[in-house]
């Protein structure tokens, strides 16, 4: 497959010469991962009028192995108290540059005034959210890293699913989940697993606790894999033990009927708050719509929350290849709740409609 790399940065390198930078300074992880295949601790990327450079800090190991695409230099700093950004702009001041886009919404203050400071020949502009808005639509090999997370995702939660689970504290069911996920090759957890039982379940980011699974509980899953720097989420509700009473099934369909209609609502040019609109009108006409979150999905891919957000006041329009998830939840305080969570991307109708990624039943399984 051809290296991606070269031309996003290439992408990039226009976007700004057309703002009239003609280098850009990239110190946020995600971006330097997506422009250059990879993010070592405290790097920046060059990219640069006549060359690009990833800049690392000198207290690394010196043998630290980095890889990254063959027309990228890497230049590695000798002073260990050196600032990576810094050096970065002596680098395109000496090379010729006049303008430098650097991302303001991530540079804090005093780096700022440094990077001013060591090349006060330079033109400071803001690159805005330039890199974000390219990372909004994946390629091929993106979408490809996110369908092996979520593969490992599933197969973590389905093992967990055939164990005992009665006794067992959420922390523990959290912990073995992160040890699944990695024995089946993902990097690590996608972000902090959540595992809500009883009266937790359905809390968004729920912290696991030492609460023990009950039958008759409610248990609500949340996690994610991350493969190749990229990120999925899957969230799954299910109940303990016994038959599920009366209220939990009406909750549960409830739940799932609003997270169908924002699947559904997966299309090419369909408004982001359309979609949020779409499952968040159901909980709403059913009384919950004040305990909602403020979001019911958004982007996936090298972070675990990318734009697009979709929430009620969001602006912008889904393209294809977007992925996103869906995962609406109720919460009633003191009696529990009902989470559901996929990824999906967004497809055209004539392609099938949205491809889902998770794939674990949404049956409201006994368990």
């Amino acid at each position: 497959m051809p290296e991606p790399h070269a031309d996003r940065r290439s992408r990039l390198r226009a976007h700004c010469a057309g703002t009239g930078s003609d280098a850009a300074l990239i110190t946020r992880p995600a971006n330097i991962h997506y422009l250059a295949g990879c993010a070592p601790a405290g790097a920046v990327l060059l990219v640069g009028p006549a060359e690009d450079i990833l800049v690392r800090p000198g207290d690394l190991p010196a043998d630290t192995a980095v890889k990254h695409p063959e027309d990228l230099r890497l230049h590695a700093l000798s002073d260990t108290g050196g600032d990576p950004a810094v050096a970065a702009a002596d680098l395109a001041a000496a090379a010729g540059a006049e303008g430098l886009a650097v991302e303001e919404h991530h540079l804090t203050v005093a780096r700022h005034r440094e990077v001013h400071s060591v090349a006060p020949g330079l033109r400071l502009a803001d690159l805005g959210r330039a890199v974000e808005q390219q990372r909004l639509v994946k390629d091929d090999e993106e979408i490809a890293c996110l369908r092996i997370a979520a593969e490992i995702a599933d197969q973590a939660l389905g093992e967990l699913l055939e164990s005992i689970l009665v006794g067992r504290t959420e922390r523990h069911l959290a912990l073995e989940l992160d040890r699944r996920l990695v024995d089946h090759g993902a990097e690590g957890p996608a972000f902090p697993t959540s595992v809500g039982t009883g009266p937790n379940s359905g809390r968004a980011a729920h912290v696991p606790t030492d609460r023990r699974v009950e039958e008759g509980d409610f248990l609500t899953v949340g996690l994610g894999a991350r493969y190749r720097g990229y990120r999925c989420e899957i969230g799954r509700t299910f109940v303990i033990g016994a038959a599920p009473d009366a209220w939990q099934i009406e909750l549960y369909d409830l739940v799932f009927a609003a997270q169908r209609a924002g699947r559904e609502a997966l299309v090419p040019g369909a408004g982001y708050r359309d979609v949020d609109r779409a499952a968040r009108q159901i909980l709403d006409s059913a009384g919950h719509g004040e305990g909602l979150a403020p979001w019911t999905g958004h982007g996936v891919g090298l972070e675990i929350d990318e734009d697009p957000k979709l929430t009620p006041a969001a602006m912008g329009k889904l393209d294809a290849c977007v992925p996103v998830t869906v995962e609406p939840g109720v919460h009633l305080p003191g009696r529990g709740g009902v989470r559901i969570d996929d990824t999906l991307v967004v497809r055209p109708v004539v392609d099938g409609g949205p491809e889902l990624l998770t794939i674990t039943t949404k049956e409201l399984l006994a368990l």
